[in-house]
């Protein structure tokens, strides 16, 4: 069954097992607007690109820059309503405006900053239209990110969805079901170990890289960053967009900089916003 979110069990697992600092403590109200900024991102590759900042461009940039990690997608944003963060990056537009809707929260983008390809993988088959008749595939369960997972199959012919489907597609949009696909819905962190039970799993970049899975190298099938509106976003509570410790932020996440680094250490499993 579809979930707006991932439940609330996971976000608790994650707060009391997963919920990581770098640097020092804040108070509620985060850094404050003239003290260090504190972010919150998923360990890959947020968390790397942001580490990577803090190491070798925030200081000469007059930034003082706190890394929070967190293993599940609901906290960031949670922290962010409730001012324990500063700003977060890790999620795409799509999924934040759902967020925004189904949880009452103000929280707006800023800027986007590559593109984390969502792939899917397989044991069984090394070309997706080579799936078997009747075969299981897994899909993410939260609105968002199994419409994205639904969309990236049909671009490859291997279902036809409405045209009215979008973002939000699920199982029950799809018109032309050639082979005779059925659909797993899991959370997205189970779905790397969900291949040996299926054909394919269609597989965050987060989730399939902390598992070991190379987008660029094991995905049957991946997404291009051309027109692509799923760009991972540099996101603030809505008031905070001018904040000058985010606008530096900002910049520095679009710096010529920050994308080779992108280009050099994922080699094509994560995709500058602007490589085609």
């Amino acid at each position: 069954m579809r979930k707006p979110v991932i439940p609330a069990a996971a976000a608790a697992l994650a707060l009391g097992l997963g919920l990581t600092a770098c640097g020092s403590e804040t108070g509620s109200d985060g850094g404050g607007s003239d003290g260090t900024l504190v972010v919150g991102a998923t360990a890959v590759p947020a968390g790397e690109v942001l580490s990577y900042i803090k190491k070798d461009l925030a200081a000469k940039n007059g930034l003082d820059l706190e890394i929070k990690e967190f293993t599940d997608y609901v906290l960031p944003n949670t922290a962010l309503q409730e001012g324990s963060l500063d700003a977060n990056l890790y999620q795409n537009e799509p999924y934040l405006d759902d967020f925004n809707k189904s949880k009452g929260t103000e929280l707006v983008p800023v800027v986007k900053a590559y593109l984390p390809p969502m792939g899917v993988y397989s044991k069984k088959v090394q070309d997706v239209t080579k799936l078997a008749d009747g075969v299981t595939v897994a899909v993410p369960n939260d609105i968002t990110n199994e419409g994205r997972a639904l969309q990236l199959l049909a671009s490859e012919g291997v279902i036809t969805l409405k045209d009215d489907a979008g973002t939000t597609a699920s199982p029950a949009d799809i018109v032309k079901n050639p082979k005779n696909l059925k659909f797993k819905e899991l959370e997205p962190a189970q779905l790397p170990r969900s291949l040996d039970d299926v054909a394919a799993a269609v597989i965050n970049n987060n989730y399939a890289q902390d598992a070991g899975l190379s987008p660029a190298e094991d995905a049957v099938l991946l997404e291009s960053a051309k027109n692509n509106p799923y760009a991972n976003l540099l996101a603030v509570k809505k008031g905070n967009e001018d904040d000058p410790r985010v606008e530096k932020l900002a910049k520095l996440l679009t710096s010529p900089e920050v994308t080779k680094f992108i280009e050099d250490k994922y080699q094509g499993s994560v995709l500058p916003v602007t490589s085609g």
